[in-house]
């Protein structure tokens, strides 16, 4: 939701709640506790949360955990995985102080010998997708001419559905996919879609993606409509966002030139982004119903600048174009631990972004708008990699079919 009708809400809702110039004192305590559930549930989560000032008894109503299914939610922290003996492990670091520390990330109520193989592919406003597949032998993080299956899951409703297998390759014969994305909007509809994009070989092109609905239950491919042909890295990392599927790659085998590719759950539109400074160390994130792309800037010589942060963003789905938002020095922060950061995640809520140590041993929160240092984390385990926002659903189910 945009910021302009994200504060117009706001404004209805603090008239309908009496919180208005001129209102008596007793006008919300006339509204019952659900009537007030009822009209913040239609407010977006950083709203939401202002509303806690307001007294003890509205703070209490909100925070209220036999409330959380009615209320929207923000972010709860960050999936991280780190790898050790040829296995990658996940964890899990909090970053809202409300007891998320507990989440178990691991796949859920699944049976173990069936899926002691998935990895965790894709986190989306709080479903979870895994992928295997069907031969023990076989990398889960990548195939090629093998079956692959995925999982969607929500922790915390403990639902899981298992789809069905993808279809037959068409030529040519030998695919490879290692970049799947999970497509969700409980705002918009109770249905997800998952994307997993296809390679003839690995470093070229993309040739294909391979969409599954839950509406329909069932896959379709959508050959690539781009004119420009982009290459996928291991693993890159998806952000569905305002109906778009985004992910980054190279419009070139020597890897010089970078673009956002997107592509809506239909396969029809397609479209490529040129990024800013063109480098390999930026990363992708939704923030504020938009794309938001952060990169440390170069000075007039083209010298990466880590002391610094700069955030660009994609106003609407139809831009071509990123716009720089805010730039930031990190000087005071790297001053404290002598380390250097990487941007590693973005609040979906606000102007906030999450940076981790080059030691992959340290998340540290930062206020963009207001250039503050906030918490800092120290993760579990070193050589932390592949962050993935987590926001808690605890209403809806998995609208499937054949949900478990």
């Amino acid at each position: 939701m945009e910021a302009e009708e994200e504060g117009i809400l706001e404004k209805k809702t603090n008239w309908r709640l009496g919180n208005h110039p001129g209102a008596g004192a007793t006008a919300a305590s006339l509204l019952t506790d659900d009537l007030i559930l009822e009209i913040l549930s239609h407010l977006p989560a950083r709203s939401l949360h202002r509303f806690k000032c307001v007294s003890m008894s509205w703070r209490d109503l909100i925070a209220d955990p036999a409330n959380r299914n009615k209320l929207p939610q923000t972010l709860a922290g960050f999936i991280y995985t780190t790898i050790s003996n040829n296995a990658r492990h996940l964890h899990f670091a909090a970053v809202s102080g409300d007891g998320a520390s507990s989440f178990d990330p691991c796949l859920p109520c699944m049976r173990p010998t069936k899926y002691k193989d998935m990895a965790l592919m894709d986190a989306c406003n709080g479903l979870l997708l895994y992928r295997g597949c069907c031969k023990n032998k076989v990398n889960p993080l990548s195939w090629a001419e093998h079956d692959c299956r995925f999982v969607v899951c929500n922790p915390v409703t403990r639902r899981w559905v298992e789809l069905p297998p993808l279809p037959k390759p068409q030529a040519p014969a030998s695919r490879h996919s290692t970049t799947s994305g999970l497509a969700f909007d409980p705002a918009v509809s109770s249905y997800f879609h998952v994307l997993c994009f296809e390679q003839a070989y690995f470093g070229t092109c993309i040739t294909r993606v391979n969409i599954y609905s839950s509406r329909t239950g069932d896959w379709c491919q959508r050959d690539s409509g781009m004119v420009e042909k982009v290459a996928l890295f291991f693993l890159s990392k998806c952000v569905f966002v305002g109906g778009m599927m985004y992910v980054i790659g190279s419009l070139d085998r020597m890897n010089v030139e970078y673009a956002l590719l997107g592509v809506d759950m239909e396969g029809k539109v397609w479209t490529t982004i040129r990024v800013p400074y063109s480098r390999r160390l930026g990363t992708i994130g939704s923030s504020q119903g938009c794309l938001h792309y952060a990169i440390p800037p170069a000075d007039d010589n083209n010298k990466i600048l880590f002391s610094e942060s700069a955030i660009w963003w994609l106003k609407d789905r139809h831009s071509k174009e990123l716009v720089l938002k805010h730039t930031t020095s990190i000087n005071k922060l790297m001053s404290m631990t002598g380390q250097r950061y990487k941007v590693v995640g973005m609040h979906p809520d606000c102007d906030t972004i999450f940076l981790v140590s080059y030691e992959h041993d340290t998340l540290v929160s930062y206020d963009m708008r207001h250039q503050k240092v906030g918490r800092i984390l120290n993760l579990e385990k070193d050589h932390a990699q592949w962050f993935l926002p987590y926001v808690p659903l605890f209403s809806g189910s998995l609208a499937v079919a054949d949900g478990q």
